[in-house]
């Protein structure tokens, strides 16, 4: 059994939190292995206090169904404390919200993809507890698909905003606790960071493997075999293929009213592509992308997850797309989460080489080529800062 952050510090409380106004940044899945959420936890203590709470994108509980939809904060109904979304007017704690606090405890559970915008609030919350000599504790949990390998390119630093803050690939095996130490080393080097390393975890698993409860960490994002799909099929959102949204299995499926899914699973097979299969499956979503229209579909099936690579498929797939329907599929234009010049893509895929890539029909094989050398240079520098075996 994997021992989380939350569990090692409700087994033994550290005595620098003790005494201190305490605020959370939770959701959903800070919960320990019997279901009892961070708040709880915090609150229920006699040596601290539960001060504020914070929330980031999709709502304290994933209230929140679609991308871009802001919620704002109020006073919990039950502990009568400040709830304050990072999701909504402000995204960076305000000074105002921080001035009951003395320590910002965080919790979140990521899902391994650069672009999932958690790590991205405790950027900005490192910053401004950083501005306000706030120290951040992170409680660190799984990687969900440390199993896979490394894949896609790295992003570069014209492309940083909201959905990617770090010179990391898009499928980076980090831990949440990694990306903090990782932001902290190349960014904030002022900000007093505390980390509860896990217990029992090795980076060369999958979230089924550690005993742990899944609980959505965001509303589409349903199961592990989500998570697997999800730093490639992402990719979708900045194209006119929907990426699954309004069905009950987003991100294994995409498709399109204007797809061929017969020839394109044809396309997909020959290609060989490793670690996963192809199955028409068609749709009709029930919001976002094509609500309430027929799409003709594809669903990806994982059959080894130690040889998928979840970017490098989709580029395949991309890649097919505009082999059999040239004309129809689109790149859309911005904007998109809160950046209004860059192509959507280009933030999401890391920079602007695989878009004009693909727009050239060069082959998969030399976009991919230029992603194992930015990997390369990524891994020594990210040697330093590792804190599981493989």
């Amino acid at each position: 059994m994997v021992l989380t952050g939350l569990e090692i510090i409700r087994k033994k409380f550290p005595e620098q939190l003790k005494g201190k106004r305490i605020g959370v940044l939770c959701h959903a899945p800070s919960i320990t292995k019997d279901f009892i959420h961070i708040t709880e936890i915090i609150f229920t203590r006699s040596d601290c206090r539960l001060s504020a709470i914070f929330g980031p994108q999709h709502g304290l509980f994933g209230q929140t169904q679609d991308n871009m939809i802001e919620w704002e904060g109020d006073v919990h109904p039950f502990f009568r404390i400040p709830v304050f979304s990072l999701y909504g007017e402000k995204r960076k704690p305000t000074p105002g919200m921080l001035k009951e606090i003395d320590v910002l405890l965080v919790d979140l559970q990521d899902i391994g993809a650069r672009l999932y915008t958690y790590i991205w609030t405790v950027k900005l919350c490192m910053e401004a507890c950083s501005e306000a000599g706030i120290p951040v504790w992170i409680l660190d949990r799984p990687n969900p698909i440390g199993k896979l390998p490394f894949d896609g390119p790295v992003l570069k630093k014209g492309y940083f905003t909201f959905v990617g803050g770090a010179s990391i690939p898009l499928c980076h095996r980090m831990t949440i606790g990694e990306m903090a130490l990782w932001i902290r080393e190349n960014y904030y080097q002022q900000c007093d960071l505390n980390i509860v390393w896990m217990q029992g975890w090795n980076r060369n698993s999958l979230y089924s493997e550690t005993g742990l409860p899944w609980v959505l960490p965001s509303p589409n994002m349903p199961t592990l075999k989500t998570a697997m799909v999800y730093p490639g099929t992402v990719l979708f959102e900045a194209l006119n293929i929907s990426e699954g949204r309004g069905t009950t299995i987003p991100f294994e499926l995409f498709g399109a009213p204007f797809l061929n899914a017969e020839k394109l699973k044809k396309n997909l097979d020959q290609r060989k592509i490793a670690g996963c299969a192809f199955r028409i499956h068609n749709f009709i979503p029930t919001f976002n992308k094509y609500c309430g229209e027929p799409c003709n579909g594809i669903q990806i099936h994982i059959t080894d997850p130690a040889d998928f690579y979840p970017v490098a498929t989709t580029l395949e797939i991309i890649d097919a797309i505009l082999e059999i329907c040239p004309l129809e599929m689109k790149f859309n234009k911005p904007p998109y989460e809160y950046e209004r010049h860059l192509v959507p893509f280009d933030i999401l895929s890391g920079d602007s080489e695989m878009r004009t890539s693909l727009i050239r029909r060069e082959p998969v094989k030399k976009e991919k080529e230029r992603w194992i050398s930015e990997i390369e240079d990524f891994k020594k520098q990210f040697r330093k800062i590792s804190a599981y075996r493989e």
